[in-house]
């Protein structure tokens, strides 16, 4: 009878491993069809429009985000190509190998790994002069955006567009998704007397475009008029979010190391604007929120009683290793995102910033005024009346009505330029 049930035991033991395994497989072979089926920008350019490139001296704008889906550098392949001349590398803000921390200069330096010169983009000029293009015929940019206007990196490609076109040079865009998907668009619009290196084109705070598709909006709308080339992307849809891609997930910049970062930016940056600490310095930047004068269960209680859609604060306690607050305990919140098709990172963020305001009139503050009466938070913003209305005591939901008029032209304007 022992004997029996021992065998019984160890088939199901068996039949157990086996299914696991052939569940392991199949899943294994859905990824791969999923991965086979979708295509980067710029393994469409390699394997299906090489001769965008071939018999040109290739110049490559790009960071550590400019890989393929099996994490291989652009560099590295361009480099090692037989049928492509690569002779110069651009590296934007962080620099090419994302070393550099948020506006830090980056000089200009010799790749040890190619040999190849590589030209900063946010050191004594943020648009590539030219004597940086001597040696090129075509610029390619490829790059990791994460669907928030202030994000620099659009801005260099824009340059680097007026560059092109200044200096009779073609320009090629290596589509990447959105990682907020490319569905949703949200936030005030920029007025043009705010526009800086954090918002260049009124644009909307949380866009809904690939970097190709605001390329080609730049071109047109606002005259850039380069020789503009986008490789689109196979198999990705407006729906997805980055997660929903076959794509790991490579940080864009050193304030932006996870998917759950890039989610939030678009309303938590606004906190940049102010005297708390978004997170810089820890291991949650722009997911914790805080400041020494804050209190932590009052204020995520204060939060959490707004029942903002997909978000919910925890009480939290920080002390940030450099930035504001520098080795000064804070106390405030992190955020975290319950379900994110529902969650307005934009409306959050000025619920934040409301909130921390009222609850903290003696301590709270704004970034100082230039000698133009503009405060940070403006240029991240995109206007100088919201910075008013939360003075003045306005809802948020007010704040929104004032800015949908504008954000529906953009959006009409916005739908000439889709290709997803």
């Amino acid at each position: 009878m022992k004997k029996s049930l021992m065998m019984f035991l160890t088939g199901l033991l068996v039949l157990s491993s086996l299914t696991a395994v052939f569940a392991d497989n199949s899943s294994n072979g859905k990824a791969k069809g999923k991965n086979k089926d979708f295509q980067l920008g710029v393994e469409v350019l390699l394997d299906e429009q090489k001769e965008l490139i071939e018999g040109q001296r290739v110049g490559l704008i790009t960071n550590p985000t400019g890989v393929d889906k099996e994490l291989n550098s652009i560099v590295d392949r361009l480099h090692n190509d037989p049928d492509v001349e690569l002779t110069a590398l651009y590296g934007p803000e962080h620099g090419v190998r994302g070393d550099a921390q948020a506006g830090e200069y980056v000089e200009y330096y010799i790749d040890e790994t190619t040999g190849l010169p590589v030209y900063s983009l946010y050191g004594q000029t943020r648009k590539p002069t030219p004597e940086m293009l001597e040696n090129v015929d075509v610029l390619l940019f490829d790059i990791q955006d994460v669907g928030t206007r202030f994000y620099t990196y659009i801005y260099t490609m824009a340059y680097a567009m007026e560059a092109a076109q200044e200096n009779g040079i073609e320009f090629i865009v290596l589509d990447r998704p959105n990682p907020l998907g490319g569905a949703k668009v949200e936030g005030p619009v920029l007025d043009p007397d705010y526009a800086s290196f954090v918002g260049n084109y009124p644009i909307p705070l949380r866009h809904g475009m690939t970097v190709g598709e605001l390329a080609k909006l730049f071109n047109e709308e606002f005259g850039v008029g380069a020789d503009l080339t986008v490789v689109e992307m196979n198999g990705w849809k407006r729906n997805m979010y980055y997660d929903d891609t076959p794509l790991e997930f490579v940080m864009p910049s050193p304030n932006m190391p996870t998917l759950d970062t890039a989610m939030v930016y678009p309303g938590a940056a606004l906190i940049e604007g102010t005297n708390l600490s978004e997170g810089r310095g820890t291991t949650k930047p722009f997911e914790l929120i805080g400041a020494p004068f804050v209190n932590s269960t009052e204020f995520a209680a204060a939060m959490n009683d707004l029942n903002l859609p997909g978000v919910s604060f925890r009480a939290a306690s920080f002390t940030p290793s450099f930035s504001k607050h520098s080795g000064t305990l804070s106390h405030g919140v992190q955020l975290h995102v319950t379900h994110k098709q529902s969650f307005h990172p934009v409306e959050t963020g000025l619920h934040i910033v409301k909130t921390l305001h009222d609850m903290y009139p003696e301590d709270f503050a704004f970034r100082a005024e230039n000698s133009s009466g503009i405060s940070f938070f403006d240029n991240l913003i995109g206007n100088g009346w919201i910075r008013e209305a939360i003075e003045n005591g306005e809802s948020v939901e007010s704040m929104k009505e004032q800015w949908e008029g504008d954000l529906e032209d953009f959006k009409e304007v916005r739908e000439n330029y889709l290709v997803y």
